[in-house]
């Protein structure tokens, strides 16, 4: 059977040793600006990383998009802002309003609003006084996710720099293989252990 389903980083929580390098490596790839990349000294924005490592007292892992194919936070983005493309649910930023409610939409909390930044400044919003003035408010937010490195040919920067190679592609099609060779395995042990006369394996 073929599947249409959609790819997506997963971690294994128990190769994470939380380093971050994740972040850094998702935020690098994503201020690339023309054909330079962010290097220390020439930064004029913050590293805004599409991921997030998250410890709790059991796990250390990066939660990232699943790339749902009945996405909550597409269907619930009142501006259309994202998108499906290239197989990865996407943000256009220029489309998003900063509603938040693709956040409360995500079941993974997958979804960050943050500032735009232009030429190393936040980007602020004004609103218009009743004087006619123009009054400055807040920075502008938009949503971000993992894209999963859209058009980016070496796939996705957080699992070419994990170095305990905790994060990886799953794809869907492979993964219910898989799984599906494993049940069968685990069923012939089952099997002949019941009935160990009948030489089964």
């Amino acid at each position: 059977m073929q599947s249409q389903l959609s790819d997506f980083v997963v971690a294994d929580a128990s190769r994470c040793i939380g380093c971050r390098v994740c972040e850094v490596a998702c935020a690098v790839a994503h201020n690339a600006t023309g054909k330079e990349h962010p290097v220390a000294g020439n930064l004029d924005s913050p590293l805004l990383p599409r991921l997030y490592l998250v410890r709790t007292p059991l796990a250390t892992a990066p939660v990232q998009c699943r790339h749902c194919e009945d996405a909550p936070c597409a269907a619930s983005c009142p501006a259309g802002a994202i998108r499906r493309k290239d197989g990865a649910l996407v943000v256009e930023e220029a489309r998003c309003v900063g509603c938040k409610t693709c956040m409360l939409a995500c079941p993974f909390g997958a979804v960050e609003l943050v500032p735009v930044y232009a030429q190393g400044r936040a980007v602020m919003q004004t609103v218009q006084t009743e004087d006619g003035g123009v009054c400055t408010v807040s920075p502008v937010m938009v949503a971000v996710k993992c894209d999963m490195c859209t058009g980016r040919q070496a796939g996705p920067a957080c699992v070419q720099a994990c170095p305990c190679g905790a994060l990886r592609m799953a794809a869907v099609s492979d993964l219910r293989r898989r799984r599906c060779a494993q049940a069968a395995a685990g069923l012939a042990k089952y099997v002949t252990a019941l009935h160990p006369e009948d030489g089964r394996s």
